[in-house]
């Protein structure tokens, strides 16, 4: 079964889009706001430099409307030198605002920022909460146990694989309380190299739903292909089941062929009733889009003999 179907008109957005000159666009983290759909777009210019940009649709897939000024931009400091990436965007629905989860890259590394905005207009920089190496941080929509929460992806430090993590934290701020969630398989599996959480999860009736990329590296350089895990929704640390086959991967000419080939990475998607739009970088190079349903989503986990139990 095709979990996720790919929009027959991708890619959705490419560089040539954008009302200025730039390198590529990828990775978009994605939110309904306002009645639209709206993509928080990273964009690479020619130096090489990533920077944060939006993008409005009211039906998700096309006649998108570019910001012609970026939303977060790197600074002239030490920390986000090199450029900001990668952007996940959760709606906090008991404070009406919108979370927005960034890596920030300079000379001392990737770590992890934090916005919050109400508007998409104005917004209140939290800026570091986990330092180096970090990256691939998704805050859950709501409080868990009076906390909340945010699954990343820490890099150990010799031949050690990242995993991904959980922390939590009283006021968004200070971050404690760390486990590990799920771990990096060992030997030739798909997602064996490097793993990391992609769009933040969804609440579901079975536990939160959490989409994930996984890297196999092979002699012609690494596969970056996408996996389902559901976590229990009290304990969100508990893995209730993760998919041992890769549920999404780069086929196309787009996904093959790029800045760097044979990738589909996802920051991003919206529900809207039973339909899911997942929205992902292609190649690092563009942006597409793929449909899901929930509903098929949850029977496939809770009928697929390929799901275990467990983070390993």
């Amino acid at each position: 079964m095709d979990l996720f179907k790919r929009y027959p008109h991708n890619p959705i957005i490419s560089a040539k889009d954008l009302p200025y000159e730039v390198n590529s666009v990828f990775n978009p983290g994605a939110t309904i706001h306002q009645g639209n759909v709206l993509l928080l777009v990273r964009v690479e210019d020619k130096r090489g430099i990533s920077h944060i940009t939006l993008a409005r649709s009211k039906d998700g897939f096309g006649n998108w409307e570019m910001n012609d000024e970026p939303f977060i931009t790197p600074s002239r400091d030490e920390y986000t030198e090199y450029g900001v990436e990668d952007p996940r965007v959760t709606y906090l629905f008991e404070e009406d605002l919108y979370a927005i989860t960034y890596t920030a890259y300079s000379r001392l590394g990737p770590m992890v920022c934090l916005s919050l905005t109400k508007d998409f207009k104005t917004k209140e920089d939290l800026g570091i909460v986990l330092p180096p190496e970090n990256k691939d941080a998704c805050l859950f929509p709501e409080r868990i146990g009076g906390r909340w929460a945010m699954l990343h992806r820490p890099v150990p430090s010799g031949n050690h694989p990242p995993h991904i993590w959980i922390s939590f934290s009283p006021d968004l701020r200070h971050w404690g309380d760390h486990k590990v969630v799920i771990k990096c398989r060992k030997g030739g599996w798909w997602d064996s190299q490097r793993i990391g959480a992609g769009p933040p999860p969804i609440k579901t009736p079975k536990g939160w739903l959490l989409l994930y990329h996984g890297v196999k590296g092979t002699v012609s350089g690494p596969i970056y292909r996408v996996g389902l895990a559901l976590l229990d929704l009290k304990e969100p640390y508990k893995v209730l089941y993760r998919s041992q086959e890769w549920v999404f991967g780069p086929q196309e000419p787009y996904e093959m062929a790029g800045d760097v080939g044979k990738v589909v990475f996802p920051c991003g998607w919206v529900l809207l009733d039973d339909q899911i739009i997942l929205y992902y970088g292609a190649a690092d190079t563009s942006i597409c889009a793929a449909t899901g349903s929930l509903s098929q989503i949850l029977k496939f986990i809770e009928s697929k003999v390929g799901f275990q139990k467990g983070s390993t």
